[in-house]
């Protein structure tokens, strides 16, 4: 171990073996990582958590009694707060939110959560997420980010692509002011993508949590008060 500039034990993994140098980069940034730690103390699924926490505390996304989706739910820290936050855990009557969580991947249970395991991209998705809230949802959340080619523009084809498709699902799936929230990355949502949000939405924003990595590029986009499908072109 060695200290790192703050005066902090750092970690250091030894490369040998079958560990390629991503793999150890990643290991040592998830072993010296503050909030990797807090959540495991917190019972967090995962440091994730702590960003939807921020976003929420600062612009009041999930409030008691609203019905939520989380695509790309796994391995669950999202869903974590928003079970907790919209009163899916212990809420009653008109208080008592709703919470699906969607992935391709199995997800052990969550209290208050209910999980589907399959593909949001489905043409049968929307319509089955409906029924299992029975009605509409308030908030769309996406965590997601697309698997990485280590070439920038195919990359961030990938991921404005993904988000268009998170988009265009929560257009399906959300009543009216309702809101979006989606992961992006490097400059944010693309100009089509924006220009699209914006017609569909009445704020949107870029917002950068101060628990998302700093040397990250991540950021989210945050679109409010959702006033339905734009038929302009």
């Amino acid at each position: 171990m060695a200290k790192d500039t703050t005066g902090r034990l750092r970690v250091t993994v030894k490369t040998g073996g079958k560990r390629k140098l991503s793999s150890k980069l990643w290991l040592e940034r998830q072993l010296n990582d503050p909030y990797v730690a807090q959540a495991k103390r917190d019972g967090w699924r995962s440091r994730a958590a702590y960003k939807l926490i921020e976003m929420d505390d600062k612009y009041r996304l999930l409030k008691p009694g609203m019905a939520v989706v989380d695509l790309g739910a796994a391995p669950g820290g999202w869903s974590q707060v928003a079970a907790r936050r919209v009163g899916a855990v212990e809420g009653k009557g008109t208080n008592k939110g709703k919470v699906v969580a969607i992935d391709l991947l199995a997800m052990p249970e969550i209290s208050g959560v209910t999980f589907a395991q399959l593909d949001f991209l489905d043409a049968a998705a929307p319509d089955r997420l409906i029924a299992m809230m029975e009605g509409k949802a308030d908030v769309v959340l996406s965590d997601m980010a697309a698997n990485t080619t280590g070439h920038r523009k195919t990359d961030q084809l990938r991921i404005i692509g993904l988000v268009e498709s998170a988009a265009a699902f929560a257009a399906d799936v959300l009543r009216p002011g309702g809101t979006f929230v989606a992961k992006v990355f490097q400059s944010g949502a693309d100009a089509d993508l924006l220009a699209q949000l914006k017609r569909d939405f009445a704020t949107v924003r870029h917002v950068k949590p101060a628990s998302s990595r700093q040397d990250s590029s991540e950021r989210y986009v945050m679109a409010t008060g959702f006033r339905g499908r734009s038929t302009t072109p």
